[in-house]
C-alpha cells in the first residue's frame, strides 16, 4: 500500500498535470481582459477623434478595432471559463480519488477526535476550495499580469509618460492586493472555524433529533444551531469587511491614478501630444482598475486555499494505522480459512507516531489497550465487557485489522496477521458498529453492500435469520423498498438487525460486534442478541458490550480489566 505521503504526491502530481490547461485558460483570460482595456481605450480615442469631424474613412480602422475588441472580450471570456472549469473539474475528480485513497487506510484509527462532520468538511469543502483556487487565483492573477503587460507596452509606444503612470498604478494595485492577502488569513480562519461549527452542530442536532425531542431539548438544540449561525454571520461580516477594504483601496488607487494620468496627459498635450492619444492615457488607469476589481476575491480564495491545504495535510499526511503486505508477499497464508483468534501480549495505541514500546515523540505514554492475552476458538461466542476507557473498542479495532498492535502478536487461524495481506485478513471478518448507516437506496442494495454478488434468495434468507422476516413480509415493495433519505424510515431495532443482516449475508467466518444494542431498550436488545446467537451459530463471534442484556446465552463473558491483569 502506498504511504499517505505517496498519496499527497499523487495529489500534487494531479495539480501539475492540470497546469497546462489552467495556464492556457489564464492566457485566454489575459487576452479577454486586454480586449476590455483596449475597448475602453479605443472607444475614448474614437470619441475624441470624431469630435473633430474628420473624414469618416480616417476613423474606419478604429471603428473596426472597437467592434473587434467588443466581440473578442465576451468570446474570449467564455472560452476562458470553459477551459478553466473543464481543467478544474477534471482535477477535482482526480484529487477526490487520491484523497479518498489516502483516507481509507486512516479510517478509523487515524481520525482521532475528528467528528464525521469535520472529516466530511475537510474531504469535500476544503478539497473543493483548494482545487478551485486554480480557477479563482491562478487564472485571474496570471491573466491580469498578461493584460497589464500588454497595456503598458501598447501605451508606451504612443505615450511613454502615460505608461510610467500606469506602471505606478499597477504597483499600487499590487500593494493593495498584498495588503488584502495579509488581512484575509485571520478573518478566513474565524470564518472557517465558524463554518465547521455550523456543520458540526447541524450534524449533531439532525442526527439525534428524535432523542432531543424525547428529552424535551428541542428548543435548546435549536438555540445551538442559532448560536452557530450567528457566529458564522459575525465571521462572514468580518471577512466581508476585510474584502471590502481591499476593493475600496483598489478603487481609490484607480481614482488617484486616473487624476495623475489626466495631469500627465494635460502636460503632454502642451508639448504636442494628440488629444485623442491623451484620452487613451487618461482612460488606461480606469480600464486597468476595472480589470483589477476582482483581485480581492482572488486574494481571498488564495488565503482560503492555503488554510484548506493545511487542514487536508493534517488529515491525510499521517502514517496508516495498519501495515499491508505488497502483492505477492505472504500469499502462502492467503488461503487460510481458520477462524480461531489468538492474541498474545497485544497492546495498542491510537495515536500516530507510536514507536511500539509505548512512546510517542520520545515520551512514555499509556497504551489505550493494556497488554492482553486471549484465545477464542473457532465457533465460540464471546462477550467483552469492561468500564469505559478500558480498551474494549481498541481491542475490537485490533481484531478487525483497523489498528496494528503496538506490542504482541495477533494470529488468525494460527497465522500472524502481519504476514497476511490486509485484504486477505479482512475477508475473514465482518464488523458491525454501534451506528450502522442506512443508505438512500433499496433494501436489496443496503444488504448487498456486504456481498455485491448475493442473489435475492440469499438476501431474504439473511433478513429472516436476523429477525426481519415479519418486517420484510409487511413491505409492499419487498426488496425494492427504498430506505434512508426520501424512503422508508427504520427504527433503532430494525437498523441494528439490518447491520446484522449484512454480516450474515457476507458469509465471513468471524463476526465482530461493537455495542450492537447500545441504543435499544432492554426487550429489543434481548431479542436482537437472541437472533445474533441463532444466526451466527458455527461462526466465531466477539461482541463488545457495556450492558448485561441478553448475554447469558453466549459461551463466555470476559471482563477486559481482569483479562489485562491476568496477562501481566
Amino acid at each position: 500500500m502506498s504511504s499517505p505521503s505517496g498519496h499527497i504526491s499523487d495529489i500534487e502530481a494531479a495539480f501539475a498535470a492540470s497546469a497546462p490547461g489552467i495556464k492556457r485558460a489564464a492566457v485566454i483570460g489575459g487576452l479577454a481582459s486586454a480586449s476590455g482595456i483596449a475597448l475602453t481605450a479605443t472607444s475614448g480615442w474614437l470619441i475624441v477623434a470624431a469630435s473633430h469631424q474628420p473624414v469618416i474613412l480616417t476613423l474606419l480602422a478604429v471603428i473596426v478595432a472597437v467592434r473587434t475588441f467588443g466581440i473578442a472580450r465576451p468570446v474570449l471570456r467564455y472560452a476562458e471559463r470553459v477551459r478553466s472549469h473543464d481543467s478544474a473539474l477534471d482535477l477535482l475528480a482526480r484529487r477526490r480519488v487520491a484523497a479518498y485513497e489516502a483516507l481509507v487506510p486512516l479510517t478509523p484509527a487515524r481520525l482521532g477526535r475528528r467528528s464525521r462532520s469535520d472529516v466530511l468538511t475537510t474531504a469535500v469543502e476544503d478539497l473543493e476550495d483548494l482545487v478551485f483556487a486554480k480557477v479563482r487565483v491562478v487564472v485571474p492573477v496570471l491573466g491580469l499580469a498578461i493584460a497589464a503587460a500588454l497595456t503598458v507596452l501598447a501605451l508606451g509606444l504612443f505615450a511613454p509618460a502615460g505608461s510610467i503612470v500606469l506602471l505606478a498604478v499597477l504597483a499600487a494595485q499590487a500593494g493593495v492586493s498584498a495588503l488584502g492577502r495579509r488581512l484575509e488569513p485571520s478573518a478566513q480562519a474565524d470564518w472557517l472555524r465558524a463554518r465547521a461549527d455550523v456543520a458540526r452542530t447541524a450534524t449533531l442536532v439532525t442526527g439525534y433529533a428524535a432523542q432531543l425531542r424525547g428529552l424535551g431539548a428541542g428548543p435548546q438544540a435549536l438555540g445551538w444551531v442559532r448560536d452557530a449561525h450567528r457566529s458564522l454571520e459575525r465571521a462572514t461580516r468580518r471577512l466581508a469587511a476585510a474584502r471590502a477594504a481591499g476593493v475600496a483601496l483598489g478603487h481609490l488607487v484607480t481614482g488617484v491614478g486616473t487624476i495623475a494620468a489626466a495631469l500627465v496627459a494635460q502636460w503632454a498635450m502642451s508639448v504636442g501630444l494628440n488629444d485623442a492619444v491623451a484620452a487613451v492615457v487618461v482612460l488606461a488607469p480606469l480600464a486597468v482598475g476595472d480589470a483589477f476589481v476582482g483581485l480581492p476575491d482572488a486574494m481571498g480564495a488564495w488565503a482560503r486555499a492555503r488554510g484548506s491545504e493545511a487542514r487536508l495535510r493534517s488529515l491525510l499526511d499521517q502514517p496508516p494505522a495498519v501495515a499491508d503486505l505488497s502483492p505477492g508477499r505472504g500469499m502462502e497464508s492467503e488461503g487460510n480459512s481458520g477462524s480461531e483468534l489468538e492474541l498474545v501480549g497485544v497492546a495498542a495505541q491510537w495515536r500516530a507516531g507510536d514507536s511500539g514500546d509505548g512512546t510517542v515523540g520520545g515520551k512514555r505514554t499509556a497504551y489505550d489497550l493494556s497488554p492482553v492475552t486471549l484465545r477464542v476458538p473457532a465457533g465460540e461466542h464471546v462477550v467483552l465487557t469492561g468500564a469505559n476507557g478500558s480498551g474494549k473498542s481498541t481491542l475490537l479495532a485490533v481484531l478487525a485489522r483497523q489498528l496494528d498492535p503496538a506490542t504482541g502478536t495477533y494470529r488468525l487461524g494460527g497465522v500472524d496477521v502481519t504476514r497476511m495481506p490486509l485484504a486477505a485478513v479482512r475477508a475473514h471478518l465482518a464488523v458491525v458498529d454501534d451506528e450502522p448507516h442506512i443508505f438512500a437506496s433499496s433494501l436489496r442494495e443496503n444488504v448487498r453492500l456486504a456481498r455485491p454478488d448475493a442473489d435475492d434468495a440469499a438476501v431474504e434468507s439473511a433478513l429472516r435469520a436476523a429477525g426481519l422476516g415479519a418486517w420484510l413480509n409487511g413491505l409492499a415493495d419487498g426488496l425494492d423498498t427504498m430506505l434512508g433519505t426520501g424512503g422508508r424510515g427504520v427504527s433503532g431495532g430494525e437498523r441494528a438487525r439490518l447491520a446484522l443482516t449484512r454480516a450474515h449475508v457476507s458469509g465471513r467466518p468471524v463476526v465482530l460486534l461493537d455495542e450492537p444494542v447500545a441504543h435499544l431498550d432492554h426487550a429489543t436488545a434481548v431479542a436482537v442478541l437472541a437472533d445474533v446467537r441463532r444466526a451466527f451459530a458455527g461462526r466465531t463471534v466477539i461482541m463488545v458490550s457495556h450492558r448485561p442484556d441478553g448475554v447469558d446465552g453466549f459461551d463466555r463473558v470476559v471482563d477486559l480489566a481482569e483479562l489485562a491483569a491476568a496477562s501481566l
